[in-house]
């Protein structure tokens, strides 16, 4: 029996894919959402509930794939400013992104992420912007809605409500290939052999798919770009140390060009009163950090992530696979990420279960392995971060001292661009790509956007679409 014929399918049910798919429905296509991950109940990390003592290597994971995306069990942060969060402004253009970025906020509101919106008061916006510059910092105050990691999953079944009865989906199904023919998408091949023909194809495979993206990009000889490798650690430290700027700003963004290397460091995904955890990468072989934070439970500590940009020259093709080696060495050393105390790096010596004991700061991650973050990043990287933790000392005093911990190591694999048009249209007519796993955006909001700008220009190109893609 043949498989149906769909208007669009989607591949990857993150937020730039569920977006795309509320717009492509709403305005009568028919649409198959795929995603190689399990259903919001489904996704239950074996490790985080307590059943086993180590990470199993599920495959996939369910804490970054399946419905949702990795955004499902993230902090659950909307940053409404156009300043961060991906490229997608440069697809559409200033003013374009900053008509999208409040209507998506509006469609994540109507589906239940009614939360409070932090912009920081604009003369304390202003003293903390002046401080840091005496330091080097650019600090960017932004406005951002925080859903909370324990809201996010209840936003997300809504939004599940509401498409189950508008488009097809399959869940735990791992799409193999695209298929075109003479420059024109056709559809896609399943790993099970299944090939679903359709108008048009969507690519929004997250970060977690970043590699799958890059081989299918290979497969059909489509432009990309390699984009800088994101590498660091995450930072605990006291959340009182840093409740002066949180409660105002909720996340600070902090950019910093490091002055040995000249390297761009930034801050990323503040968490006020959360907790360190772990994320599984590269289906399961290498154990990363992450950061969340929750609405109504808080913690003792505050968390963010220290992020170095590097870009690499010819012949270099392989960003991911260069922070994939990086978080297999930490991996190598201590089984998982590995934790150090700020004293113990600075005085050149590995930290131990004893020595942060005697801190002041108590691990959210007590399964972190005490050890040598030096062994693991490069020379270059270890300079940039020391320099930023110094600098940020300038607002958030006590941070650049012997009791901060570090986590290592956070990796982003968003780092290829596709060559896209501004329709979001690959070189294959037909086929259009959204999201971080493109190298479109770096965040929930632009994710979001990018599905809608993708799905809009699907639209316009079709003609009207018929009743179930006959």
């Amino acid at each position: 029996m043949a498989e149906k014929r769909y208007d669009v399918i989607i591949v990857g049910a993150g937020p730039a894919g569920l977006f795309a798919a509320l717009e492509l429905t709403e305005k009568g296509a028919s649409v198959l959402v795929v995603d190689k991950g399990r259903s919001l109940e489904g996704r239950k990390c074996p490790l985080k509930n307590g059943a086993v003592g180590q990470c199993i290597h599920c495959s996939p994971c369910s804490v970054i794939c399946g419905w949702g995306g990795a955004g499902a069990f993230s902090d659950g942060k909307l940053t409404l400013t156009p300043e961060f969060g991906g490229n997608l402004e440069r697809y559409v253009g200033r003013h374009v992104l900053e008509q999208l970025i409040p209507e998506v906020d509006a469609i994540w509101v109507h589906y239940g992420a009614d939360t409070p919106v932090f912009e920081p008061d604009a003369a304390f916006a202003g003293e903390v912007v002046k401080k840091g510059r005496f330091a080097g910092l650019q600090v960017i105050p932004a406005k951002i809605r925080h859903i909370g990691t324990d809201r996010s999953q209840e936003v997300l079944a809504a939004v599940r409500e509401a498409l189950a009865s508008r488009c097809d989906v399959l869940l735990e199904t791992e799409v193999a290939s695209i298929l075109s023919d003479d420059g024109a998408v056709k559809g896609i091949r399943l790993v099970d052999g299944r090939e679903i023909p359709s108008r048009f194809v969507l690519v929004c495979p997250g970060r977690e798919g970043a590699h799958w993206m890059e081989r299918v990009a290979r497969e059909l000889r489509l432009h990309v770009d390699s984009l800088p490798v994101d590498i660091g650690v995450r930072v605990e430290i006291p959340r009182e140390w840093a409740d002066g700027l949180t409660e105002q700003f909720y996340e600070v963004k902090a950019l910093f060009n490091a002055p040995t290397f000249d390297d761009r460091v930034r801050t990323f995904c503040m968490c006020p009163g959360g907790e360190v955890v772990t994320e599984y990468q590269s289906d399961g072989k290498v154990v990363v950090v992450n950061g969340h934070s929750n609405r109504e439970t808080k913690t003792e500590n505050t968390n963010f992530a220290i992020l170095v940009s590097t870009d690499f020259t010819e012949p270099f093709h392989d960003p991911n696979g260069y922070g994939t080696h990086i978080a297999r060495l930490a991996n190598m050393l201590g089984g998982t990420v590995l934790v150090q105390r700020l004293g113990d790096l600075r005085a050149g010596r590995r930290s131990t279960a004893e020595r942060i004991r005697r801190g002041l700061v108590r691990p959210t991650l007590a399964e972190a392995e005490p050890g040598d973050l030096s062994f693991v990043l490069p020379y270059r990287h270890l300079t940039d971060i020391l320099e930023m933790l110094h600098a940020l000392d300038t607002i958030m005093p006590g941070i650049n001292g012997p009791h901060t911990l570090l986590y290592g190591v956070e990796v982003k694999f968003y780092s290829l661009r596709l060559g896209l048009d501004e329709t979001l249209q690959t070189s294959i007519s037909g086929l259009y790509a959204a999201g971080d796993g493109a190298g479109v955006t770096r965040g929930v909001i632009q994710a979001s956007a990018s599905g809608l700008v993708a799905a809009r220009s699907i639209l316009r190109a079709a003609e009207p679409f018929s009743p179930q893609g006959q």
